[in-house]
């Protein structure tokens, strides 16, 4: 919930910025007005969750926690996603100031990781939490994901996004899963899918396909009340099946959708987090196999 609380913020700084065109060469006044108001943000955001979060838990000598384990690993996907966003948004904020690629890749990706490094040096002083070298590793490999093929190929092909659908099992945790929509987005493992969303023409650009089509490969799970199955059942005595899903299903890529628009241009930017309806296959890791006319 932290994470996505931190992701949130980050995209509304971008959407309040972007209505522009991005500066073809160095524009001193966006640069600085970059680079104050991400300081301001990270550091009011840092300042809010210490209060408003960690505070209502007791404090602790700096501490790690192995949580590798729990919510079949759909945290740590979920921290490869913010962390991939954090810097591509951020990178993005820096084109628009008309800074270099270079210092798009270090100022951008390199906020987005150095921010989410320090909500788990706050997690690590939390008694009720501790920081996660997984945590870490994932944050790392957003991160790693977005620098990769800006420097291979000096584009995105390939996206993480997000998905959420209401499921039943918040309703027997809600202080835990969330008690309404909203909580519920940003708590509930069992409704979060986290998509790897391929852009099939920037692999085959002699092809007539479609620039803004894409191939999603998804990932998400359910059954879970609890980190851990040994905790949901001393918990909540509820025993039920934890399975992992993957899915197949089609995308697109709204930036490639050409518009003069900078309007637009940021719009796409901002929705294309976020993986949009559309029919899906879904594998269970047991075998079971759904087809879902539309699935978000």
């Amino acid at each position: 919930m932290r994470l996505v609380l931190c992701f949130l913020l980050f995209f509304q700084i971008s959407f309040a910025q972007r209505f522009f065109e991005p500066a073809d060469s160095l524009h001193l006044k966006r640069q600085k007005a970059v680079g104050i108001s991400q300081a301001a943000i990270a550091t009011g955001t840092l300042i809010g969750l210490n209060q408003l979060w960690y505070a209502s838990y007791p404090r602790s000598k700096f501490h790690f926690v192995d949580d590798n384990s729990e919510w079949l690993q759909m945290d740590k996907v979920g921290h490869v996603y913010s962390s991939y966003q954090l810097g591509r948004l951020s990178a993005e904020l820096w084109q628009w100031s008309g800074a270099s690629k270079k210092q798009q890749r270090l100022y951008g990706a390199g906020i987005g990781f150095a921010f989410l490094t320090a909500v788990e040096v706050m997690d690590g002083f939390s008694q009720e939490w501790g920081a996660s070298v997984g945590d870490v590793v994932a944050n790392a490999t957003g991160t790693g994901l977005y620098l990769a093929q800006d420097l291979l190929w000096e584009e995105q092909r390939i996206i993480p996004k997000f998905s959420f659908h209401q499921t039943n099992f918040a309703t027997y945790r809600p202080e835990v899963l969330g008690a309404n929509l909203t909580e519920q987005i940003l708590k509930d493992y069992n409704g979060q899918t986290y998509w790897l969303s391929v852009n099939l023409h920037s692999f085959a650009k002699q092809s007539k396909l479609p620039k803004w089509l894409n191939i999603a490969l998804g990932y998400g799970a359910d059954g879970m009340l609890a980190g851990n199955p040994n905790d949901q059942v001393a918990t909540t005595g509820f025993n039920a099946r934890r399975t992992r899903q993957f899915y197949l299903s089609l995308d697109v890529d709204l930036t490639k959708i050409k518009t003069q628009s900078p309007v637009l241009k940021t719009v796409f930017s901002l929705i294309n987090t976020i993986k949009l309806p559309a029919p899906t296959l879904e594998i269970s890791q047991f075998g079971d196999i759904k087809y879902h006319f539309v699935y978000f």
